[in-house]
Formats: C-alpha cells, structure tokens, sequence
C-alpha cells in the first residue's frame, strides 16, 4: 500500500518504479537541470549509481568538505569517484573550496566571510575581490590534481548567499554564479521529522517547471531520514513521465556560452 503522506503523483510515480520498465515516455516537454552540492557525502555513490542506471546528466559543485570516511571532499582519496563521474559526462563548478560563506560586504570594497573548512574554519574573514575569486579558483586547482581536467565556468556561493560585489569578483575571474529555482529546492537541509521525504518528493514533482534548476547535496549531516535514497530514483522517474528531460548546466542557456572555457 502507498504511504498515507504520498498524494496522487507521487505514489504513481513509485507504483511504476515498483512494476518495472515502464511504455516509452512522451517526447520531451522541458529540461530539468539536476545539481548536487557536496555534504558529507554519505550518498555520493547512491547518487552516482541512480543517475547512470536512469541515463541522466547532472552538474557537481564542488568544495573540499568533510566526509563520512573521515577525509574530505577533494582529497586524493576521491580522485577515483570524481574521474569516473567526468566519464560519465557530468558537469563540475566549485562551491568555494573551504566551503566559504558570504556574510556581508564590508568596508573598502572587501567581503566579509566565514569558512566552514580549513585554517580559518567559524573564524570570520576581511576579503579583497581578489582573495574571493583565488577562493573559487582553489577548487579548479584541486580538480585539474585530482583528474586532469578543468571545471565549468560557474561556481555556487554556500547556502546561495551572494552580493553584487561577490558575485562581480566572481565574473572578474571569470566565473558565472549558478543558484537554483525556487521550485528547485529539494528539502534535504530541512529536518525529516518536519518534511518527510514523501512530502518533499510531491512538492518536487508538482511545481517543477521547465528550465529549473534543482538543488540537492550529497550528504546532510543533519538529517535524520536521508533524502536521496528514498526520491532521488522517483523523482527522476516521476519528471520523465511527465515529459521532462536532464541536461548539465553546459546546456542551460545562461551559462552554454561560457562552455569549454580555456583556462
């Protein structure tokens, strides 16, 4: 029997999953641009295994933050998992790489901040524009070690806090920010007793629309109930149904024109 937080949509959704290789989808009536944040990385290989078993193609930010092995995000160790996910054809953009948090902008054309990781970890910082933009680049540097490639040019400041004056360092070094639709917010930051996953997989499957962005991570240490496991397949299946289609933000038409940027 279907859960009694499930409406319509979302328990069809799991009764097709449920009944197997289901009649050709409709032809594709809009994209949906899937992107995943690092997190703790609890469900980085459930992620990666669902969106390969679904053919779909996603947009990895990226930020060196500390994972449920113990190491961190963009260590040698996960040299493997990401090289496989640029096989893969994913996208990648960094998250800043001490996972850096705006908080206002400060006096003489600085940017107040705090890292979540790193040497100046919950310490608030004084930023030039400059020092902001080599923050985002680190992540390039870490990515090109681990893998030989570049990133995408576009970056996704934490907890999409942003300024003018950040977002205007970031496009100085030529990075183009990329938040999400509102709409596109998946939940899994929000505690699983207040929104159960069921609740948050209808709102996703309701008010999607074509050209959103989605947002989720790859682990929150925070909640209880994890979200991937239980919506990340239906809600893939659910949008196909509907019509939709996957693509990187490399096909988005506010950052495909800043594609296979030479660095």
């Amino acid at each position: 029997m279907s859960s009694p937080l499930l409406s319509g949509g979302a328990a069809a959704v799991l009764a097709i999953l449920a009944a197997g290789p289901a009649a050709a989808a409709p032809a594709c009536s809009g994209t949906i641009y899937l992107t995943f944040d690092t997190g703790s990385q609890s469900q980085a290989e459930l992620i990666a295994q669902t969106l390969s078993k679904h053919q779909v193609k996603a947009t990895f930010f990226l930020a060196n933050e500390k994972t449920v092995r113990g190491d961190y995000s963009l260590d040698p160790s996960w040299a493997p998992f990401w090289k496989a996910r640029l096989a893969e054809g994913h996208a990648f953009g960094s998250h800043t790489f001490d996972h850096v948090y705006w908080q206002k902008d400060g006096p003489d054309g600085r940017l107040q901040v705090k890292p979540q990781f790193g040497a100046a970890a919950g310490k608030v910082q004084s930023w030039t524009p400059a020092q902001y933009c080599e923050e985002i680049r680190r992540v390039d540097s870490r990515f090109h070690e681990l893998t030989g490639a570049r990133l995408d040019p576009i970056w996704r400041a934490p907890g999409g806090k942003t300024s003018p004056r950040s977002l205007a360092a970031a496009k100085a070094c030529g990075y183009a920010h990329a938040g999400w639709a509102k709409a596109g917010f998946s939940g899994d930051e929000l505690s699983s007793s207040a929104w159960p996953n069921a609740v948050l997989l209808e709102k996703s499957l309701r008010e999607l629309r074509p050209g959103d962005i989605f947002m989720a991570h790859m682990g929150i240490w925070s909640r209880r109930d994890p979200w991937a496991p239980a919506n990340l397949e239906p809600l893939i299946a659910g949008l196909k149904q509907k019509g939709f289609c996957f693509a990187t933000l490399r096909e988005h038409p506010d950052y495909s024109s800043h594609s296979n940027r030479q660095k």
